[in-house]
């Protein structure tokens, strides 16, 4: 697919989609999380803000169910080698406040998203454009304003999925408006997708963000429903409560005490299935023991002393499958036949053995703690992850959890968490580079464990200048076997996205990053 994109220069294109009945007016309720930060695009790297910026604002192309890419603001995006891009924008598009959406619009949000002094999140995702730089503040001297529809993208060197990763919120359009004061533009943001915010106070910290239908959207995601209301749930239980009272629409993670009773509490409103997914934890070098030899040791006696197996099975029933990889089933290229993936395989002996040589260096004392967000309901599975630590190395092993979400994400982003924390990932666009780049390469912006491996880096950056998607994804698999000596995380499964919908709504259908289709469901 990302050599298709790259030779032909465009993706699939489709017409507004026609009503499918309901009520027109009809508002879908859906859970969500509180946002960790504003909604600006380039600073958002988490679910909660992700799932209402893609509802608020419309890229170059946006993934269907599938993870295909399908021209929403661009008319069209063409090359002849991989590194210089041209892409005319639809004209006469607008933001709701009456801005264009035009080359500028996306020129000044790409620059502003990558400076180094403004410190965002996702800037990581324009480190190929021409003139990113890691140490000063430098202009993207790659993007070019042809026309006020048209401007020209240079990268340093050729990326074989450049297209493919335009409908990720970094790359999202700012209107002019928005530099007039962005803090305030991010407590309110104005966008061009299919909803709105529902004027001001539409987002009510801590509780919920009402949207409603953008009447000037006419992209493929045309909404068939009057709004979407996402309500920000502290306990996964209450959500899934809600929805069998019938309180919430739609939901997209059912707790883990329901997993057993899920498919026959809901019947054919259940969703259990595939997605890109991939859960983990890590553990940053720069805690004690897990620096060096000693740390590499220590993660991969932790690795093979978890059960994924048994945890899959009696937690999750069935709805996780334990990972060979760092990426997911669903990706094309995925392999699970990478050498040194016996490393993810419960082996009791080899976990005590590589325990002991790491005690040889510097006795282990203390607890092992893993991290994580009571509001996203983990606490089961990492109290059993920590309970086959604890058995199998004989060593105290224990969750730490914090109330929200937004507080775990903080302090993991300040580097002040002094444990290992879950991680996981899902997935921005549909390529195995997605899963590596952001997570793990040299400065990347979802790197938490700040990992650095030249030899990675090397490969990595090998697979995505390739124009040949097998040849690419050779390098990817090649990349991740040294994330398997080295584990800055540790892969624990892929996610099936588990979920439901409401007696009162129809045409619910989940993506392949495991999100809902908002716009095409009626009530």
């Amino acid at each position: 697919m990302a050599s298709a994109l790259a030779l032909s220069g465009c993706a699939t294109d489709s017409a507004p989609e026609e009503s499918t009945g309901g009520d027109s007016s009809a508002i879908i309720t859906a859970n969500g999380s509180e946002p960790q930060n504003p909604l600006i695009p380039t600073n958002t790297n988490e679910v909660g803000g992700g799932k209402i910026l893609d509802e608020i604002f419309a890229g170059l192309v946006y993934y269907d169910a599938t993870g295909a890419p399908v021209n929403d603001v661009a008319e069209s995006i063409e090359t002849d080698d991989a590194t210089t891009f041209t892409i005319k924008i639809k004209p006469d598009l607008t933001f709701t406040n009456g801005d264009p959406v035009d080359s500028q619009s996306f020129i000044k949000a790409w620059n502003y998203g990558a400076l180094l002094s403004n410190a965002q999140l996702s800037s990581y995702f324009f480190e190929d454009i021409e003139g990113f730089s890691y140490d000063e503040d430098s202009e993207l001297t790659g993007l070019v304003e042809v026309d006020a529809t048209t401007f020209t993208v240079t990268l340093k060197e050729a990326r074989s999925d450049f297209p493919l990763r335009l409908g990720y919120s970094a790359f999202y359009p700012l209107p002019a408006a928005a530099w007039d004061d962005l803090e305030a533009f991010g407590e309110n943001p104005i966008g061009n997708g299919p909803y709105m915010l529902d004027g001001e106070g539409a987002w009510k910290h801590e509780e919920s963000i009402d949207l409603v239908v953008n009447p000037d959207y006419d992209g493929g995601r045309v909404a068939q429903n009057g709004g979407l209301t996402i309500k920000f749930y502290l306990d996964q239980a209450a959500a899934y409560a809600d929805l069998l009272d019938g309180n919430l629409d739609v939901l997209d993670a059912i707790p883990d005490s329901a997993y057993s009773t899920f498919e026959s509490d809901l019947g054919d409103r259940a969703i259990n299935q595939a997605a890109a997914v991939f859960q983990s934890f890590t553990i940053p070098e720069r805690l004690e023991h897990f620096s060096g030899e000693e740390g590499q040791l220590r993660r991969q006696a932790l690795s093979m002393a978890i059960n994924r197996e048994e945890i899959t099975d009696v937690i999750f029933e069935g709805t996780r499958t334990p990972a060979t990889d760092f990426t997911s089933p669903v990706i094309s290229g995925y392999s699970d036949e990478l050498e040194g993936a016996e490393v993810l395989e419960y082996n009791e002996d080899k976990a005590k053995e590589l325990w002991a040589e790491a005690d040889a260096i510097s006795p282990w004392t203390g607890t092992f703690s893993i991290a994580y967000n009571a509001d996203g309901g983990h606490q089961g599975w990492v109290d059993a992850v920590s309970n086959s630590i604890k058995n199998t190395l004989g060593i105290d092993a224990a969750g730490a959890p914090y109330p929200t979400f937004k507080e775990a994400r903080t302090l993991i982003t300040d580097r002040t968490i002094q444990t290992a924390f879950r991680t996981g990932w899902q997935a921005d666009y549909p390529g195995l580079y997605n899963f590596l780049g952001p997570l793990y390469a040299t400065n990347a912006g979802s790197n938490d464990g700040d990992y650095s491996s030249e030899e990675f880096d090397t490969l990595l950056n090998d697979g995505a200048s390739e124009t040949d998607v097998e040849a690419a994804n050779a390098d990817f698999q090649a990349a991740q076997e040294i994330l398997l000596q080295d584990l800055p995380a540790i892969p624990l499964w892929y996610s099936n996205v588990t979920g439901g919908f409401g007696e009162g709504v129809s045409n619910v259908e989940f993506g392949w990053n495991s999100v809902p289709l908002f716009y095409a469901i009626t009530k």
